[in-house]
């Protein structure tokens, strides 16, 4: 499993995926891969009122990624605490949310994904 955005082939990128671009409205057909990249901490917030199965305080952020020419920016939970200006990457987590903890469908859900790290 990668941590990807995805481009037009304007090289407008989004994340996540659109069905077409939201710059130009061209089908967007390229993957861009966010693994390995390191982002800055735009801003941030912490939850106490979290929904059925997200661990409690949740730390959000939004990170921008220079991917050279364009930027991208995610929203994510966060591992720790972070601040604004602090640079992160991705890293994978099983289990982002507890399966047990109310979700009644629990086959329409992901459960992995994708967390930010203080670098």
């Amino acid at each position: 499993m990668n941590f990807e955005a995805h481009s037009c082939p304007n090289g407008h990128v989004t994340y996540p995926r659109h069905t077409v671009c939201p710059k130009c409205g061209e089908e967007q057909t390229e993957i861009v891969d966010l693994t390995d990249e390191v982002g800055t901490v735009v801003t941030w917030t912490t939850s106490t009122a979290t929904p059925p199965g997200v661990r409690e305080p949740n730390h959000l952020a939004i990170v921008e990624f220079n991917l050279g020419e364009t930027n991208v920016r995610a929203l994510g939970q966060t591992t720790d605490p972070v601040e604004t200006g602090d640079q992160v990457t991705p890293v994978f987590c099983k289990e982002l949310r507890d399966p047990g903890a109310g979700i009644r469908e629990k086959e329409s859900q992901d459960w992995d994904g994708y967390r930010f790290s203080p670098v």
